[in-house]
């Protein structure tokens, strides 16, 4: 597993990378698959001392990504919520997959289905896009948990937007060229 630890604004000590490294191999005891952890460390400017520090960490499990982040009064116990964090979450994917290997076996194969100014552009993401059916979009929306998701459709071979609907329940949005 590659660990990539990165602090936003921050330079992020010594000490503090190897506890990282020690806590981010426990992960691998519950899920095999992972290619790729980063961390990132930013310190929030805030009145409260208890939240001072934020961890976002994110797994890439060949393709799946688990994502958490939590905030602490120190370093330290940042990391120790956000691998909790990540425990919780690896546990949730292990379900789901398992879940899906039994309706796969019980189908016999078929698969069922800061300062913000206004108007301005704060941030680009640019992320790696895996080929998904839509179910499978739902489950890495809810893995993430946001409240959307984009991705590209592979029956279709368009990108779309899967979100969360009040009330709990999903829209997809499939986008039309003129």
């Amino acid at each position: 597993m590659n660990l990539v630890i990165r602090g936003k604004n921050i330079e992020v000590p010594e000490r503090s990378r190897e506890y990282i490294a020690r806590k981010v191999d426990k992960f691998d005891r519950h899920l095999s698959n992972i290619t790729e952890t980063k961390v990132e460390i930013s310190e929030e400017r805030s009145r409260s001392q208890e939240n001072h520090y934020v961890v976002e960490m994110t797994l890439d499990c060949r393709g799946t990504f688990l994502r958490g982040e939590e905030r602490g009064a120190d370093i330290f116990s940042a990391v120790d919520a956000a691998t909790n964090m990540m425990t919780r979450q690896i546990s949730r994917y292990k379900e789901r997959l398992q879940g899906r290997k039994r309706r796969l076996v019980a189908s016999k194969g078929e698969l069922v289905a800061d300062q913000q100014q206004e108007g301005t552009l704060l941030r680009i993401k640019r992320f790696p896009v895996k080929a998904m059916s839509p179910d499978e979009a739902m489950e890495q929306m809810e893995l993430l948990g946001h409240d959307f998701f984009v991705f590209f459709d592979d029956a279709s071979g368009r990108f779309n937007v899967l979100y969360r609907r009040k009330g709990g329940t999903y829209g997809l949005i499939e986008p039309e060229v003129d």
